[in-house]
This record gives C-alpha cells, sequence and structure tokens, in this order.
C-alpha cells in the first residue's frame, strides 16, 4: 500500500481501516489489469488506465465510487446509492463481495 495512503487510512477508527483493507483487496482480485494505487484529493483511488474505483472512508462507512455500479443497482438492495451514483458500505452490513467483484472487474476493464 502507498505510505500516503497507509497514513490517511489509519487516522480512521479500527473498523473502517478494515473495512478499507477487505475492499481494497477485492479491488485487486477482481482485476486482472495491472492497477495504479494513488490519492486522488486525498481519497485511495485504484486506476487501471483511465479507469478507476475511489474508497473514501467516513467515521461509520466507505463509498465506493466505481463506473459500473448504477448498472448493479437491482443486485445492491439493502445498500444505499447516493444521488452521485456512490456505493455506500456501513461498518455492520454485509459486503456484497460477488456484486463488488463484478463492478470491479467491469468497472476496470478486467
Amino acid at each position: 500500500m502507498q505510505d500516503r495512503i497507509r497514513t490517511y487510512i489509519e487516522t480512521f477508527p479500527e473498523e473502517v481501516r478494515d473495512l478499507f483493507l477487505h475492499l481494497r483487496q477485492l479491488i485487486y482480485d477482481s482485476s486482472t489489469a495491472e492497477l495504479t494505487e494513488t490519492q486522488w484529493a486525498r481519497m485511495p483511488s485504484y486506476y487501471a488506465g483511465d479507469a478507476f474505483v475511489r474508497l473514501i472512508p467516513f467515521k461509520d462507512h466507505i463509498n465506493i465510487e466505481a463506473r459500473a455500479i448504477l448498472s448493479h443497482r437491482d443486485e445492491l438492495t439493502g445498500c444505499k446509492i447516493t444521488p452521485k451514483g456512490m456505493l455506500q458500505i456501513y461498518l455492520h452490513q454485509p459486503v456484497p463481495e460477488e456484486v463488488l467483484r463484478r463492478i470491479f472487474a467491469e468497472t476496470l476493464g478486467s
């Protein structure tokens, strides 16, 4: 993990850090493309060419920004999608891993 991202994530509670690391691993496991991990406006971002997924941590949830989220809206019942099309995963809700794998793979062109 990039040092700036590690330092940034360490400012959050342990539960948020654990969820972040879980989602980060799903991104890497879902993509066959070579990913670049960087911060964009302090937000941890994962790029494959021009395509990206962003993980935006908050105190009780993480927002996920990925192009393919809206095309999987029907599979994400029980999850909140913001008006800007970001998926919110709260600390005490199940992570929809299989749907996220497809979203990450489609977004990152895998």
